[in-house]
């Protein structure tokens, strides 16, 4: 990937992170460019989105406030994690998960 491409899906990168509007956003945008760095980290952000309400759901129900900080904190430093490689302009995979992340959502990009 050339480096004109990543300036160029370096914004729409970072949107991908916030939120899952955030993640719809970036991919409607990107539908018409077909920036393949922008649709590598809308990949991660939309994994880490869904599976963060997946597990928010469980966590709720357990009603710990030691195991929601955690839960908390965990996620926080996964989203930092992503936000950090698309300002830098790096693929970085979400650790564990980058890989699944990418196979599941293959279709989109």
């Amino acid at each position: 990937m050339d480096q004109n491409t990543i300036d160029e899906g370096k914004t729409l990168g970072l949107v991908a992170y916030l939120t899952l509007f955030g993640t719809l956003i970036a991919f409607f945008m990107n539908k018409d460019k077909r920036n393949p760095f922008t649709a590598f980290h809308i990949k991660q952000g939309l994994g880490l989105g869904l599976m963060y309400i997946v597990i928010a759901f469980v966590i709720s129900s357990l009603d710990s406030m030691m195991i929601s900080m955690s839960f908390w904190i965990f996620f926080s430093v996964l989203y930092l994690y992503g936000i950090y490689g698309a300002i830098t302009g790096k693929l970085n995979k979400i650790p564990l998960l980058g890989d699944f992340f990418q196979k599941a959502f293959n279709t989109i990009g």
